[in-house]
């Protein structure tokens, strides 16, 4: 099995939220599952333009980083997004990549166990979360919880390892995610994924 996490904080290793992905890690390999921390708050990455060329060609039409990181969302069983809170939002190079990554991409998304981590110096963390959310539960994507809110607080990495509570809600987000997608697996392969409808498209306009 597989996890994908994202590290949408512009800092790499000495940073807060790569701190708490870490600590997902450790948990996902001692349990046998594959990880990769993924940095791209440190990228210039562009926001999306709905161009519509990826119903065409099946990837977006700015060849960066957010192409090659869906190849390894497609193959992943759990997507981990990990954001800092600007303004009690996430990062607008994160946001940016993940409108298009999204948006983009075509393959099923249906039971990927998805997980938002947030850190904060002292608020906007719930805030931050709910948006994270978001992209898993418009793609039928199973959200993992913890003991609590998936947040580290800190300003620094030192900070977020003082942050014993938060530290322990990432051990016990991983722990969760490794069993439901074993859970799901199992499932798929006794029962079948549930029945896909065709898409229905609601405009709210009177066509009258």
């Amino acid at each position: 099995m597989k996890v994908l996490c994202i590290n949408g904080s512009p800092h790499i290793k000495n940073g807060c939220v790569y701190r708490a992905l870490e600590e997902m890690v450790k948990v996902f390999e001692s349990e046998g599952v594959e990880a990769e921390i993924v940095t791209v708050g440190n990228k210039p990455i562009r926001g999306c333009i709905a161009c519509g060329s990826c119903y065409k060609t099946g990837k977006c039409v700015f060849d960066d980083e957010v192409n090659e990181i869906a190849k390894k969302f497609e193959e992943a069983d759990g997507l981990v997004i990990g954001s800092p809170v600007y303004y009690a939002s996430a990062n607008g190079t994160l946001i940016s990549l993940l409108d298009r990554l999204f948006y983009s991409t075509h393959f099923d998304k249906r039971m990927k166990v998805g997980a938002s981590v947030v850190s904060c110096r002292r608020g906007g963390n719930t805030a931050t979360f709910d948006e994270l959310n978001k992209y898993f539960t418009i793609t039928q994507m199973p959200i993992a919880s913890s003991q609590y809110w998936n947040m580290v607080h800190g300003f620094t990495r030192e900070d977020v390892e003082k942050d014993l509570e938060g530290l322990q809600t990432m051990r016990t987000l991983a722990k969760n995610m490794v069993f439901l997608m074993k859970s799901i697996e199992l499932g798929k392969k006794t029962y079948g994924l549930p029945e896909k409808e065709l898409h229905q498209s609601t405009s709210f306009m009177d066509k009258r």
